[in-house]
């Protein structure tokens, strides 16, 4: 079987590293962007399997990197896992609405239950 590749952006350094360590025991392959403009390109280059996108980054937000992503006909079928630490409900709705496959509260779960959700994709 393939190694399903994840792609993860986000900013925040210490979380990236969290995840990427996880996914790794979990026999994903891991790509990284630190904001959303490489993200996007990366995720047009490389197709992953499955992309974890955080709200607030530097420059784009991960709203309009979502936008685009479900805009564009090489990304559009990807499943994008929006992980942030806005939890209202406001940008819960604009992620699903915008084309998000899932919406996760950093404050509200544990990398197990990230994990859990992106093989649930």
């Amino acid at each position: 079987m393939a190694k399903r590749t994840i792609l993860i952006i986000e900013d925040d350094q210490s979380l990236v590293t969290l995840l990427s360590r996880a996914l790794e025991a979990n026999h994903f392959t891991v790509s990284l962007a630190l904001d959303a403009e490489s993200g996007f390109k990366k995720a047009k280059r490389r197709r992953p399997s499955l992309i974890i996108l955080d709200v607030m980054l530097p420059g784009m937000d991960g709203f309009r990197c979502l936008q685009q992503l479900k805009q564009d006909p090489a990304t559009k079928r990807i499943p994008v896992i929006i992980l942030s630490n806005l939890g209202q409900s406001d940008e819960v709705r604009q992620a699903l609405a915008l084309g998000a496959a899932d919406y996760l509260v950093k404050a509200d779960c544990t990398i197990g239950q990230v994990i859990d959700t992106i093989k649930q994709y």
